[in-house]
C-alpha cells in the first residue's frame, strides 16, 4: 500500500493508512467507506500543503488574521464591511481595496490578513512595500526586462499589495513605472493598497505630475472599495499606556 501511494503521489493517503485501517475494522465499516475516507485525507492534506505554499509565496512580512483585527481600535471601519471584504468577492471581480489613514491605525494589519485569507482560500497572492516594488522595477527598466518582470512581479498574482504608497515622493520615472503597475492590473486584477494622506494630496507623491496621478487614480478608484480608517497610532496608544510618552490631555466636552 505504502510502496503504491509512494508511486502514485499520494503522501497524505499512506500517512493515513494505518490509523484509518484500524478505525474502519473497528467500525466494520464497508471498504468504500475506508476508500473515501482516505481520498478525503489526501484531499484535505493537499490542501494545506497548497495554503502553506501561497502563504510563504506571498511574502507577507508577519502573519495576521482577520479574527485578530480590532475593528473597535480602527475608528471608522465597520465590522460589516470587513466581514463583506473577508468574501473576497472583491478578488472575484478583479475590484480594489484602498485603505486610507494616518499610521499606526491599522491599515498594514488588516491588508496582511485580507492577503492572508486570499491565500487560504487557494487565491496566489503577494505582498510588497511600494519601496520595494519600485526598487525592483527601476533595475528591470535600467537593465530592459521590465515586460518580463511586470509579468512576474506584477500579472502572475490574482491578488497584489502594494503597502505604504506614499511615504517617499517618487522621481518621474518611478511614478511611470507605478502607473505601468496600475494601468497592467485594471480590470485584470486585484489591488490593495495602503496610503496615509488623502486622495487630494496623491499629486506629491507622483513628481507633482497631475495628469498622471488623475489617469492613476482614476483606473485605482473605477473599481474600489475604499476603507477610511482613522484613530490614533496604536503604537503611540501603546506607548502612552506604558507611560513612555504623556497622557492625551481631555478637551472640553470630552
Amino acid at each position: 500500500m505504502l510502496a503504491l501511494c509512494d508511486r502514485l503521489n499520494l503522501p497524505f493517503m499512506a500517512q493515513s493508512d494505518v490509523a484509518a485501517a484500524q478505525e474502519a475494522a473497528g467500525q466494520e465499516s464497508a471498504y468504500s467507506d475506508f476508500l473515501e475516507g482516505l481520498l478525503q485525507a489526501e484531499t484535505a492534506g493537499r490542501q494545506v500543503r497548497k495554503q502553506n505554499m501561497l502563504t510563504r509565496l506571498a511574502g507577507f512580512p508577519a502573519i495576521k488574521t482577520l479574527e485578530e483585527f480590532d475593528d473597535s481600535f480602527a475608528a471608522g471601519v465597520k465590522r460589516s464591511q470587513i466581514d463583506e471584504l473577508a468574501g473576497l468577492a472583491f478578488v472575484e471581480r478583479n475590484e480594489n481595496v484602498v485603505l486610507v489613514g494616518p499610521s499606526g491605525v491599522g491599515k498594514t494589519p488588516l491588508a496582511i490578513a485580507l492577503g492572508d485569507r486570499a491565500a487560504q482560500a487557494g487565491i496566489k497572492t503577494r505582498f510588497t512595500t511600494a519601496a520595494d516594488l519600485l526598487l525592483t522595477l527601476s533595475v528591470a527598466h535600467a537593465q530592459n526586462p521590465l515586460k518580463a518582470v511586470l509579468h512576474r512581479a506584477i500579472a502572475a498574482y490574482r491578488l497584489l499589495i502594494i503597502d505604504e504608497i506614499s511615504y517617499l515622493p517618487m522621481s518621474r520615472e518611478q511614478a511611470h513605472l507605478f502607473f505601468q503597475v496600475i494601468a497592467a492590473r485594471y480590470e485584470k486584477g486585484s489591488l490593495i493598497v495602503t496610503r496615509n494622506l488623502p486622495f487630494g494630496q496623491w499629486e506629491a507623491t507622483f513628481a507633482q505630475d497631475a495628469t498622471l496621478t488623475a489617469a492613476l487614480l482614476d483606473r485605482l478608484l473605477h473599481h474600489a472599495q475604499i476603507v477610511p480608517i482613522a484613530g490614533e497610532s496604536y503604537r503611540l496608544k501603546r506607548q502612552r499606556q506604558a507611560g513612555m510618552v504623556p497622557a492625551r490631555k481631555a478637551t472640553a466636552g470630552g
